[in-house]
Order: structure tokens, then C-alpha cells, then sequence
């Protein structure tokens, strides 16, 4: 293990990345630099510096990384209008390429010859972080302790602290969620706890983004969404920086009580999973792309997009945003959003998000065909006699052979 002289630790500043601190010098007696990424968990990350300098610490990192995030991530990844098995919004999945791509590009600041990470090894992260590594440093050696180490109970880890005089000031040490969360500007997870069992319903009191359902405003609140070639630039005629844009629409999305999901999903290590998700900002973001992407898309792009986006999430949740295969993909969406500009009106009310109007100058929707009323000549209904008949007829010919159809 001496061929390991520093290491860059994705660091939270939380007992299992203190832990891994102390293990980290003990074990491969290297140095160790931290790496603390503010992408709008809503949590200070500050207090991370302080703790890696009582461990020794003389290398620290801690970078607010919330608009690139939502610029160079979330937000092409909304374009393509990404869900995992109909439901998930990607919100963890879709973090991890860029904390992989600082810590490369810290090891190569710093000279470091390893990179380490505190996800377990039963869980999708460890692939996503150590795709994206390899990804852009082939040579890179990583260390995942919970892959090695026996410290696997909290009070282990407690007891390691207490041997190794480790500071421990969390409140957790008295008091502790019984969910394991991860949170960032797009979503917050819970897992672990009661959630464990599928057929449990969440307590309500685990939920930190939104009201219920129930307990939102009687009244509806209506915003509305200006995009510009796919992408949200402003709420209510106001401009904002993408991650402000995704900051806003949590507070309202969360106050009306939307995002909220349970679902049980399948890992890329093999197991199934119960998690719970709140995602206000990103459920508001999907519907209203869509929207605009109906009045201004042509069909068949639009229904190509639809069918490449379950291989597009599956690219993202398994760990491969760095693969030539999602950023093929990735171009090709881009692609299709060269006229996706316009606002959508969205009412919010009671734990969902309608669309109630949208607009834009690059609409192919024509009134004067679409009408009920006189089109005045614009569309001859008779041409739809042809149309029909030839698309009819191989079914025509089919039947006439006595072909069933049952």
C-alpha cells in the first residue's frame, strides 16, 4: 500500500468521511487532501474545513459548484426529458459525474496518485463515481473503504472515533434520522429506516421540502416559465441563472406540495430498492418542458426523443455520463432544441403541477388547420380519404388473403 502517497476524499465533513480521514492516514499512511462540494444540499459546508484541519488536514477544497451543476448537468438532462423506470428524476445519479470530474482534477492539482469516496458497496454510487474517474484518469487508483474496512455499523465507526480521538461534534451522536439522505439542488433521497419495508408508508415528518398534499394553500399559484432553446431563463418575466431558476421552483413547487415520490427501483449492482424522493423543482421542469417542446417540436423528432430517453436515463443512472454513448445521445437531443423558445403558464396546486397555457414564436401549432370553425380552405378535409386508404392497405390485402385479425 505505499505506492499510495495522497489521496483526494470526496468529503462531507459527516462521521463516515471523518472515519475515512483518520483510515485513510492510518491505513495507507498517505496524505490526504478533502474535496467539500456546496451543490445546494442546504447544508453550510464551511464547518467541513474546520473538521478536516483538526484530522490533520493541510490540503481542503470547498467549492460552490451549484451553477455549474444545474447549467452543464441538470439542464441538459432535462432536455431530453430524463425519467428512470417512469418515475425518477435522477437526482442523485446525475451529481455524481461532475464531484468524479473535481475530484481527477484535484488529484492532478495536487499531484495525488488516488482518489477515495464514502459510498458503500451495495449501492449504485460507487460505480457512478468510479466510472467517471476512470473515465477521465485511466491510471487513477481508487479507495472505496466500505469495500475494505470492518466498520460497518455506526457504532463501529462511533467506537473508531472514541479510539482514534477523532472530533465528533454532530448532534447525530445524540440524535440521528433514521434515513440515509443525499440532497442537492434537485432533489433530496431518503432511504433506510421504516422505508425498508416496501409496504410502509413514509412518516410525514421525514419529508424536508414540501408540505403535504393536504396541508398546501387552498388557492393555485400560477408562474410562468420562459425558455430559451430548451432551457428555463426566467420565472414570471424575471431572469435567473439556472440554478437559480432550480432554487425557485423548489421553494414554490415545495410550498404547493409537489415532488414527492415513493417508488421502488432496480440498482445497477443487481438489488431492488425503496427509496423516497422529494424533487419539487425538477417535477415543475418536466412538465413544463414538455409543454413547450409539444407546440414547438416537430412529431417525429419529438417521438425519436421519446423513445431514446429510456436508454439516455439508463446511461445517466448506471454512472456512464462521461460514456461516447451518452454523449451521442446527448448531441442528438441538443439537437432538437434549436427551436424549443416560448413561455408555459403552470398552475400549482395541491401536490400538482398543470399546464394551463403555452406560447411561443416558434410554434408549429396553425390555428387556421386546427380550427372546428370555417378554415376558410386552409386543410381539404377529402384529402384525408387517400391518406387513409393507403395507409390502410396492407391491412386491405391482409384481410382480403383471410388473414385473421384475432
Amino acid at each position: 500500500m505505499s505506492d499510495v502517497k495522497k489521496v483526494v476524499l470526496a468529503y462531507s465533513g459527516g462521521l463516515d468521511t471523518s472515519v475515512i480521514v483518520k483510515w485513510l492516514q492510518e491505513t495507507y499512511n498517505c496524505e490526504v487532501v478533502t474535496f467539500t462540494a456546496d451543490i445546494g444540499q442546504g447544508e453550510e459546508v464551511e464547518p467541513a474545513r474546520a473538521k478536516a484541519q483538526a484530522l490533520g488536514v493541510k490540503e481542503i477544497y470547498i467549492e460552490d459548484l451549484r451553477e455549474e451543476f444545474v447549467r452543464d448537468y441538470v439542464y441538459p438532462m432535462f432536455r431530453a426529458n430524463t425519467i428512470y423506470e417512469g418515475e425518477y428524476l435522477l437526482g442523485t445519479s446525475i451529481a455524481r459525474p461532475l464531484i468524479a470530474k473535481r475530484l481527477i482534477e484535484i488529484a492532478n492539482e495536487t499531484g495525488a496518485d488516488a482518489i477515495s469516496h464514502g459510498a458503500t458497496g451495495k449501492g449504485n454510487d460507487q460505480v457512478r463515481f468510479e466510472l467517471g474517474a476512470y473515465a477521465l484518469k485511466p491510471g487513477v487508483k481508487v479507495i472505496a473503504p466500505w469495500r475494505e474496512w470492518d466498520l460497518n455499523s455506526r457504532e463501529k465507526l462511533m467506537a473508531y472515533c472514541d479510539e482514534h480521538s477523532i472530533p465528533v461534534d454532530f448532534s447525530s451522536k445524540k440524535k440521528k434520522s433514521p434515513y440515509s439522505m443525499d440532497a442537492n439542488l434537485l432533489h433530496i433521497s431518503y432511504e433506510g429506516g421504516i422505508l425498508e419495508d416496501p409496504w410502509a408508508e413514509a412518516e410525514e415528518d421525514m419529508w424536508r421540502w414540501s408540505v403535504s398534499p393536504e396541508a398546501a394553500p387552498d388557492q393555485p399559484t400560477y408562474i410562468e416559465l420562459t425558455y430559451e432553446k430548451g432551457d428555463i431563463v426566467a420565472i414570471d418575466g424575471q431572469a435567473m441563472k439556472p440554478h437559480e431558476v432550480l432554487e425557485a421552483l423548489n421553494k414554490l413547487g415545495g410550498a404547493n406540495g409537489i415532488g414527492r415520490l415513493d417508488i421502488v427501483e432496480n440498482r445497477y449492482v443487481g438489488m431492488k430498492s425503496r427509496g423516497c424522493y422529494e424533487t419539487p423543482g425538477g417535477t415543475i421542469m418536466l412538465k413544463a418542458h414538455r409543454a413547450i417542446e409539444s407546440l414547438t417540436l416537430d412529431r417525429e423528432a419529438a417521438h425519436l426523443k421519446d423513445e431514446l430517453m429510456p436508454k439516455y436515463a439508463k446511461v445517466i443512472y448506471n454512472g456512464y455520463w462521461w460514456s461516447p454513448e451518452r454523449k451521442m445521445l446527448q448531441a442528438a437531443i441538443d439537437a432538437t432544441q434549436e427551436n424549443v423558445s416560448g413561455v408555459v403558464r403552470i398552475k400549482l396546486y395541491k401536490g400538482s403541477a398543470t399546464v394551463v397555457g403555452r406560447q411561443s414564436a416558434e410554434s408549429l401549432f396553425d390555428e387556421s388547420i386546427a380550427t372546428f370553425e370555417d378554415d376558410a380552405g386552409a386543410y381539404d378535409q377529402k384529402d384525408a380519404e387517400g391518406f387513409i386508404k393507403l395507409n390502410a392497405l396492407r391491412l386491405r390485402i391482409a384481410a382480403g388473403k383471410g388473414r385473421k385479425q384475432d
